[in-house]
Parts: C-alpha cells; sequence; structure tokens
C-alpha cells in the first residue's frame, strides 16, 4: 500500500535516539497543553491541533532557546549571520 501510495517512512538514524527528541518533547507538551478528549470530530481536533501549534511557535517561551518562542529564536539566528 505503501508503494502504490508513494509514502516513505521517516525514521530517525539508526542508534540515535537523539533524533526524535525535539517533536517528542513537542507532542508531550501538546498532549498534557490541549484539551483534545472533549472534541467530537477531526475536525474539532484539527482546528486544536493548528490552535496550538501558532501558539507554541509564536508565543510559548522555550527555556532551551534562550527563553524566546521558536519564531523569535529563528529570527534571532537568522539575523546573527
Amino acid at each position: 500500500m505503501r508503494k502504490q501510495l508513494n509514502l516513505t517512512r521517516s525514521m530517525s538514524r539508526s542508534g540515535n535516539c537523539l533524533d526524535n527528541a525535539p517533536i517528542e518533547s513537542f507532542f508531550g507538551h501538546l498532549k498534557d497543553e490541549v484539551e483534545y478528549k472533549e472534541c467530537k470530530t477531526l475536525e474539532e481536533i484539527r482546528d486544536k491541533i493548528d490552535i496550538y501549534i501558532y501558539y507554541y511557535n509564536t508565543r510559548r517561551y522555550q527555556w532551551g532557546l534562550n527563553k524566546m518562542t521558536p519564531n523569535e529564536f529563528r529570527q534571532y539566528l537568522q539575523s546573527s549571520y
């Protein structure tokens, strides 16, 4: 089925568990901070996830990014070049 749909797996490098750490952290925060269990339709879940991703990237400050949002940190890095 995968070949028919022209899909490829996305996997971390063999033996390197750190490849998945950032996304695992994001999903952990998503599950803790979004009230997804109250959703009754897939569309409601999608809307909540879209809203959370926007919040996460633009308003949620991160200790690991020098107390900046991901968008602020990206701008900071780009201005350093």
